[in-house]
């Protein structure tokens, strides 16, 4: 963090996290400041990176994603373009929807949606093929018992 956020701040952020599309007035009435300074506070907070942007979380089921699958990428090379030049690859490809890069034996783990298996399948065949890809193991997800896209602001403070 690039400075130390008060308790208003974290209120904030908490309340943004929850409800996305809140008015500033009602922001402020249950942060407990008035509309100006709390326009100002979110204005600094997104200014610093602290926010970074908004979007409605929609479900991906209902609008006919009905399969995800978490693939984890082996890559041949770990040099540094050829990481970059796989990171390149996924950002311009739809149905990944998450990338990490990770350490030990995944060079990358990506999470990817599509309306059937067939499309999956397509893609992973692509996958494979990308440059300095060594192998890719799938797991299709069955169920998803937590989706919490929130940072956990309340653990902060318990160390």
């Amino acid at each position: 963090m690039s400075r130390n956020l008060d308790e208003i701040d974290l209120k904030i952020l908490t309340e943004i996290q929850a409800d996305g599309r809140i008015t500033n007035v009602e922001l402020a009435k249950r942060v407990g400041i008035s509309p100006p300074p709390c326009l100002r506070r979110v204005r600094a907070l997104e200014e610093e990176g602290y926010i970074l942007g908004y979007r409605g979380l929609l479900d991906a089921r209902k609008l006919g994603f009905d399969v995800t699958v978490f693939a984890a990428v082996h890559l041949s090379s770990q040099a540094e373009a050829d990481l970059r030049a796989f990171e390149a690859f996924v950002r311009a490809e739809p149905l990944v929807r998450e990338c990490w890069m990770l350490s030990g034996e995944v060079d990358f783990i990506l999470k990817c949606v599509a309306p059937d298996m067939a499309t999956f399948q397509d893609f992973v065949t692509h996958l494979t093929a990308a440059p300095h890809v060594r192998n890719v193991r799938t797991s299709l997800v069955l169920h998803n018992s937590k989706y919490e896209a929130a940072v956990p602001l309340d653990v902060k403070g318990r160390r």
